[in-house]
Parts: C-alpha cells; sequence; structure tokens
C-alpha cells in the first residue's frame, strides 16, 4: 500500500516551520500513544506514521530530500534491503527529545528506545558511505558487496564490556537504573524519572572490564556488506540500510547505513529525471536521402531510421528506452537530437557540385505555412 503524504499525517503546510511541525508531531504522539489507547491496533499505526513523518520533516536534509524525490529519497530500509518504516523501538529513542523528557503516568515517553524493562541501550551511530553507479546499474538495479569499518560487537565479552561476564548492580538506582523523585507542585504531586547518573542507566556496573574492548563492548573491524540498489535511483538520494551502522556499546542496538548515491556520467547519453538524451551527428547526404543509423541506448546499440528530408533540431523520441521510475512501472524515453555536420574543408570537385545544386530549387530553404504566417504578422507588426 502506497505510504501517506508525510505533510498530510501532521497536518501541516510545506512551508510550515520546524516549531510547527513540532508542535503537531506533539498533539499527534499525545493522541495515537499505546499507553492511551492499549490494544488498539489502528492507534498504534497512526503513532507509528506521525513518529516516520516527524523523523523526516524535523531535519533539514531529509526534508529536503524528500520535497524533491519523494518517499523514494528518504526510504527506510529492514534488514538487507530498502523501504518499510521505523518501529517502536525507534520511534521511542527519540521521543523524549520532543516531550523533554519522562512524564509521571506516561513513563513509556521517550523511555522504550532508550530503556529495556527500566535499563537504558546504547543505540550506535549512523554510518554513511558514497556509492558510485553507472547509468547501466541505474537503469537494471544492482547488487554491491562494499567493505565497511565500523564498530561490531566485540567477541571476547560477546558484547558485553565485562571480563566473565562479571557484573555487579548500581548501588544508586538498586538495578533498575532510573532514578524516581516525587515532587510537590501547585497541583499536587508529580513523580518524574531520570537516568541513573551511576550506571548511565543500564542499572550495572562492570566489575572487571574486557580486554579486548576496555569495557565498551565494541571493537573496530571490517565487515562485507550487500547492498540491494533498486532501479530508478537519482544523484542526491539517500538509501538506508536499518542496523547496518556502528554497533552500539555493551550489548547494544545498531545505527543505520546511510548510502548516497553519486552517478557517473555515462560518455554518450545525458540523464534528465527519467529521459536520456543523445545528441546524433549527420552528414548532409544522409539527411536528404535518408538512412539507418546506429544510436548507443541504455541497454546497448540500437538502429533507428534517419527519414529523406530530415532537419537539423528535429528531435525523436523513443518510448520507454529512458530509465524506471524507482519502485513503479514506468520508464522515461530516449529523446534524439538530430544535427547535420556541415563540412568545414571541401575539395575542388566537391565545391562545384554544391556550386551547382545552389542554384537548384529544392536547395532553397521551403518555410512551412505556419512560418510563412509568423513572418508576414511579424511584417506587419514592424511596418505599422
Amino acid at each position: 500500500m502506497a505510504k501517506r503524504d508525510y505533510y498530510e499525517i501532521l497536518e501541516v503546510q510545506k512551508n510550515a516551520s520546524p516549531e510547527e511541525i513540532k508542535k503537531s508531531y506533539r498533539k499527534m504522539a499525545l493522541k495515537y500513544h499505546p499507553d492511551k489507547n492499549p490494544g488498539d491496533k489502528a492507534s498504534e499505526e497512526k503513532f507509528k506514521e506521525a513518529a516516520e513523518a516527524y523523523e523526516v520533516l524535523s531535519n533539514p536534509e531529509k526534508k529536503a530530500k524528500y520535497d524533491r524525490f519523494g518517499h523514494a529519497g528518504v526510504g527506510g530500509a529492514s534488514g538487507g534491503g530498502f523501504g518499510g518504516g521505523m518501529d517502536m523501538e525507534d520511534i521511542f529513542q527519540h521521543f523524549g527529545d520532543v516531550f523533554g523528557g519522562h512524564f509521571g503516568g506516561f513513563e513509556s515517553f521517550g523511555g522504550r528506545g532508550h530503556t529495556q524493562k527500566g535499563h537504558r541501550v546504547n543505540r550506535g551511530s549512523n554510518l554513511r558511505i558514497k556509492v558510485k553507479l553507472t547509468l547501466e546499474e541505474i537503469a537494471n538495479g544492482v547488487q554491491k558487496k562494499i567493505k565497511v569499518n565500523k564498530y561490531v560487537s566485540c567477541k571476547t565479552c560477546s558484547g558485553s564490556g565485562a571480563q566473565g561476564g562479571n557484573f555487579s548492580n548500581c548501588t544508586t538506582c538498586h538495578g533498575s537504573g532510573q532514578i524516581r523523585r516525587v515532587q510537590n507542585t501547585i497541583i499536587g504531586q508529580m513523580q518524574t524519572t531520570s537516568t541513573c547518573p551511576n550506571c548511565g542507566g543500564e542499572g550495572k556496573i562492570i566489575s572487571d572490564k574486557c580486554k579486548s574492548c576496555y569495557g565498551d563492548g565494541i571493537v573496530r573491524a571490517e565487515e562485507l556488506i550487500t547492498i540491494d540498489i533498486p532501479a530508478g535511483v537519482a544523484e542526491g538520494m539517500e538509501l538506508s540500510m536499518r542496523g547496518k551502522g556502528n554497533m552500539g556499546p555493551r550489548n547494544g542496538i545498531a545505527g543505520d547505513l546511510l548510502i548516497a548515491v553519486e552517478e557517473i556520467p555515462h560518455p554518450e547519453l545525458v540523464r534528465e529525471g527519467n529521459n536520456l538524451y543523445y545528441d546524433l551527428h549527420i552528414n548532409f547526404s544522409d539527411a536528404a536521402l535518408g538512412e539507418n543509423v546506429e544510436i548507443p541506448t541504455i541497454d546497448g546499440k540500437a538502429k533507428i531510421k534517419i527519414q529523406p528530408g530530415t532537419q537539423a533540431g528535429k528531435i525523436l523520441r523513443l518510448k520507454d528506452k529512458g530509465l524506471p521510475v524507482i519502485n513503479g512501472y514506468e520508464r522515461g524515453d530516449l529523446l534524439v537530437t538530430i544535427n547535420v555536420w556541415t563540412p568545414q574543408v571541401l575539395s575542388s570537385e566537391e565545391r562545384k557540385i554544391l556550386e551547382n545544386l545552389k542554384q537548384s530549387p529544392n536547395f532553397k530553404p521551403n518555410p512551412t505555412e505556419r512560418e510563412k504566417s509568423f513572418f508576414s504578422r511579424m511584417k506587419e507588426y514592424f511596418t505599422e
């Protein structure tokens, strides 16, 4: 099913300010929050939908790409493919940034992405790479295997950061990872929750740090990643692979791998959107007499017929010989512009032949009736 427009989801205009976008998201998030609508799957989906829309529109770079390319320009991914939305863990991870922390009565606000059963979960950072693609690869889609140097889980301690798995409960939060405080306000008592400063929200303290990762639970390593790039991508698009970025410290969750698309210019074809353009140079004789000529296309060589009497500047359209629309069924066209080559050096015999032909009425410009009408109107205009 096609995704809804992000501006429509948040009920804002395309020129809405960042504060208006944030305000609208807060309203939607509060309305459809799972804690306020327990068991309501429709509300949960709207909650996820609003979070995904805000995640894009609140980021100036992603918003610009969305405005230019639509959903294709900011397509999220799950696992090794592209597409798909956010999950609840991602949503709650940045939820607290919008609402300013944890709230009494709604402790899950901002907590689920950072915590599991009350304990903080560290998320790794995103990685950005560039992938250079030829027009042929863009036309057909391609699978790339790329070596990425990143943080991965430490094998010595299985990502825990502790030598032999030796931990002790935090004495400040008693293993909960959170500090709860009750404050008296003018409207009554209000409970607030904050991350334990002693253990960083993890609820436990490492007794003996791993000698390989020094307690971080992550080490640098090179990983071979397979990237499936769909047909029809364009320069400037950024694709993402969820969970393929840097691993989070101490059995955290991995960030995303962001892939920026860079086009390698084609030696003969020029791309504009999904259409391709080619300048065909033919000699005077072929333009006058007609000829079958070979031209390059994205799928190889193809023959086209030049009709007798073809004029310079004429454009031939080869239907569906362009690039495919990303995640669609349509294709662009190949447009061939005819350029008639005028010889710059002539032999005496060639000059004599052309001098004779010059006298023929067939070699004099013959404007169409439409052109005659235009010239007549222009003449009347300038003589009034």
